[in-house]
């Protein structure tokens, strides 16, 4: 006991609806228990006691007018355990619950800039700051728990749900709140409801009547998440429309309720058989809070014999346990008798919890808050005072504006080991707890803390979630709920908005070609980075492929064997011939031309590895200048024997002036001049826009093609038609001497070969023209191989064939012999000297003798 006691000021509570929802008058043994830890503390207010007044609003906010002059006039003392001549000086007031409340409270008790300390919900005119200068609010600003709702829908993706508020003005700030932010975060609503202010029973049926369609197409909406705003009244008339739902028909709403943190779960006497299994599994933010050491020992003393005069004990007790404390002779009361002994742990926790709740532990840390600023006066005073002046009636009637400055920079830690402390608005420094409601079938629950709200963390680090912990209804199986509009677009597919509709529902339709969607629900396709490409369910950029024609892969290897073994056989054929240089079949074609022949085509073979491999800047500048003048000169090889064939058998006419025409000269000009002009061409190509490397990343969807851009597609054409060009000319030439008189006239072959010529490259171009990276490669050097062994086998085998495997036919006499046989009989001033013949025949122009061409 102390030594000195004395009741300097006065803390109010004012709980507005003690009188039907048992479960608030925790709240009064929270102030009543915090008042006697202060009380008992000598490290808090030496040799000062604290006393309260208690005011009920009885459901009108507007009585708070009444109860705060009755405060005023320093009337209805009531101090625990004290009974002692004291004196009433209010220094301030603890409440009230609800916003309505505490604004009529501050119209009064700001005239005499008395501190406020709200403890429930609370939503200022922002333009009033006079009104609401000595105002403290004992929880966060409520704006800040919309940003956790916020994280927690996208945590849990959902974008669909249905807004429940109460119908005065704070529901309007609420949706005028809460409605932007949420579009904003990509979340719409399929519609709202507007809970009545007051609990009566014809508004209820009201609102069920007025909004009946909306509850029936919510039952069957995909909507599985309720955002509810409310106070505690407005929780009293949710669990009273889904009580009446069923008589008209309402199936029972099975989904997740996100509460704001002003509800609580609480009931009248009446209502503790009701069944609450519609709210299990919901989500409420709640301030945070901790279990003060002791409130629950403090909870177990409690009795009607605990606090003489306290008139909400008896209501209180008659409710929670359904007994009457009144003498039933005197007072006609029905119910049983209540023995006092009766214990609050007893009681179902829709109606009472043991624990301390989150406005029981706002108005514990208000009174703590309240005597530390009183105490911080007091250590202020006796630095300066002695210990006599500071007790003198002067301290205790201290003008409760000057509370206002400490209060607002105190700090101090609770008995729970919380701090406690105001930001410069006036509002509590403090998070907010995620709880779960789980519920049981006798009407009882359990809150389960599964997260934490930090408004001054960092952004999208603000909720801690252990969503393992929580408890669904039981019709989700515990699968997480799904609230959408309709099913996510998964990756692959973007989101198309449905036309009449809020921007959450939409349609999904898939990428297009060259776009990819990597996450649920993207609103459009993105293209794929350069080098990359999309795989077939569009969802995921796959690198694309260097594509060249390789020595390493089967179809290079196989070309590059083939060039090589061509390469060789003419090789080969160039040997036989050269070792056979003095046959009559040899010396019949001209020599230095089928040599000339041979060569070229052995390089047209070898051309080929231009065009397999790498292609680098050398590579693509020699492929096709090298190819085309090689070529060239190997059909300019063959036009000039053709010709040399035709100026032969044109010699023999009597009088023919061509005579001189006829011979090696005449046939290595041929060579030279065809071969020049393409020359020509490729130097211009050269010096004007030649090849050089490129890369392809668009023609083939999965593979960057490595490839020569011809550089001038005009030039490229004109090397090409040129070939064409002699090939043409060869063909009608050999085709016209075909029926020449020869054993060995070459006509016949060269035509055939250059009608494969032909026929290959014609095929060529198109084929050319429709294709893309290596198989263009591919093509190019097939038709070069198929073009040369063409003229290889139609000119050179037959001859091979006779030099080779017949040697016998490869003799004058042979010679003559088939001649005779194909009775190709020259005339009579044709005929040479049998003896001359031992000379091989040959073209010179000196010379008057008429020979067969061989």
């Amino acid at each position: 006991m102390k030594d000195y006691e004395d009741k300097d000021e006065i803390s109010i509570l004012d709980p507005e609806d003690e009188q039907s929802i048992p479960k608030n008058y925790q709240h009064n043994l929270a102030l009543a228990f915090a008042v006697q830890e202060i009380n008992e503390n000598p490290n808090i207010l030496p040799n000062i006691t604290l006393g309260f007044h208690i005011f009920n609003s009885y459901y009108n906010a507007k009585m708070t007018y009444k109860a705060t002059l009755s405060l005023l006039s320093s009337q209805h003392t009531f101090v625990p355990n004290f009974k002692c001549e004291t004196q009433s000086n209010p220094i301030a007031v603890v409440g009230g619950q609800s916003s309505e409340t505490s604004i009529h409270i501050a119209n009064t008790v700001a005239i005499y800039k008395m501190p406020q300390l709200t403890y429930g919900s609370f939503s200022p005119v922002q333009d009033n700051k006079l009104l609401f200068a000595s105002m403290y609010q004992m929880v966060p600003n409520e704006a800040t728990q919309y940003m956790g709702f916020i994280r927690l829908f996208h945590y849990f993706q959902w974008t669909w749900t249905v807004l429940i508020a109460v119908d005065d003005n704070n529901g309007d700030r609420f949706l005028q709140t809460v409605v932007p932010i949420l579009y904003e975060s990509g979340i719409c609503f399929n519609f709202t409801v507007r809970l009545p202010q007051q609990t009566y029973f014809e508004d209820v049926v009201d609102v069920l009547l007025r909004h009946q369609k909306y509850f029936t197409i919510y039952t069957h909406s995909k909507a599985n998440v309720c955002f509810v705003y409310g106070e505690n009244s407005s929780m009293f008339i949710m669990r009273l429309l889904l009580f009446l739902g069923p008589f008209i028909s309402f199936p029972p709403l099975h989904k997740v309720w996100i509460v704001t943190c002003h509800w609580d779960f609480g009931s009248v006497s009446f209502q503790r058989a009701w069944d609450v299994e519609t709210f299990h599994g919901a989500l409420s933010l709640a301030v945070h809070s901790n279990q003060p050491p002791g409130f629950q020992t403090f909870l177990q003393s409690v009795s009607p014999s605990w606090a003489k005069g306290d008139g909400f004990m008896q209501y209180f007790w008659e409710q929670a346990f359904s007994c009457s404390l009144r003498d039933p002779v005197v007072h006609g009361d029905i119910k049983k008798m209540c023995t006092g002994e009766e214990k609050l742990d007893s009681i179902p926790l829709i109606l009472f919890e043991m624990n301390m709740t989150g406005h029981s532990y706002n108005v514990y840390n208000a009174v703590y808050a309240v005597a530390h600023a009183l105490h911080a006066i007091y250590i202020f005073k006796s630095k300066y005072r002695t210990t006599e002046e500071v007790r003198s009636p002067e301290f205790y009637n201290l003008p409760p504006w000057k509370l206002n400055y400490f209060l607002r920079s105190i700090m101090f830690n609770n008995s729970a080991g919380d701090t406690v402390c105001f930001d410069e608005n006036g509002e509590l420094k403090a998070g907010f707890d995620l709880t779960n409601w789980v519920t049981f079938p006798n009407g009882s629950f359990v809150r389960v803390k599964v997260g934490r709200l930090y408004p001054w963390a960092s952004r999208g680090k603000e909720l801690t979630l252990n969503d393992d912990q929580i408890v669904w209804h039981r019709t989700f199986n515990q699968v997480v709920p799904l609230s959408v509009c309709n099913e996510n677009c998964h990756p692959g597919y973007s989101r198309k908005k449905k036309e009449g509709e809020a921007f959450c529902c939409y349609d999904c339709i898939p990428c297009p070609e060259g776009t990819i969607s990597k996450d649920k629900d993207m609103d459009a396709c993105v293209k794929c980075p350069q080098g990359h490409y999309a795989n077939n369910n569009q969802n995921q950029c796959i690198p694309k492929v260097l594509s060249f024609l390789s020595y390493k892969e089967l179809l290079g290897a196989t070309l590059a064997i083939l060039a090589i073994s061509f390469s060789l056989i003419t090789a080969l054929v160039l040997g036989i011939f050269i070792k056979n240089q003095g046959t009559p079949i040899v010396k019949a074609n001209n020599r230095s031309l089928t040599y000339i022949l041979l060569a070229s085509l052995l390089l047209c073979f070898l051309c080929s590895f231009f065009f397999i491999g790498k292609p680098g800047k050398v590579t693509c500048l020699l492929r096709q200048t090298t190819f085309g003048i090689v070529f060239s000169v190997a059909l300019s090889s063959v036009l000039a024997k053709t010709i040399t064939v035709v100026l032969a058998f044109m010699t023999t006419k009597p009088g023919s002036k061509i005579r001189k025409w006829v011979g090696k000269r005449m046939a290595n000009s041929v060579v030279l001049f065809c071969s020049f002009i393409q020359a020509g061409i490729c130097t211009l190509w050269l010096s004007t826009s030649p090849p050089f490397p490129d890369v392809d990343m668009h023609s083939i969807t999965e593979e960057i093609i490595l490839q020569c851009n011809e550089g001038s597609a005009i030039m490229f054409y004109c090397v090409l038609g040129y070939m064409g060009f002699l090939a043409i000319v060869s063909f009608i030439v050999a085709f016209l001497a075909r029926k020449l008189p020869d054993s060995f006239n070459e006509a016949k072959f060269i035509t055939f070969s250059m009608l494969v010529f032909c026929s290959v490259w014609l095929s060529f171009v198109p084929t050319y023209l429709s294709t893309k990276g290596k198989s263009m490669v591919t093509v190019e050097i097939f038709t070069i191989l198929a073009s040369s062994v063409g003229l290889l086998g139609c000119i050179f085998c037959p001859k091979c064939y006779i030099i080779v495997l017949r040697p016998e036919l490869n003799n004058l006499k042979e010679v003559r012999r088939m001649a005779q046989f194909n009775k190709i009989c020259p005339k009579k001033d044709q005929i040479v000297n049998k003896d001359k013949l031992s000379e091989p025949p040959s073209f010179s122009a000196g010379k008057k003798v008429r020979r067969h061409v061989l």
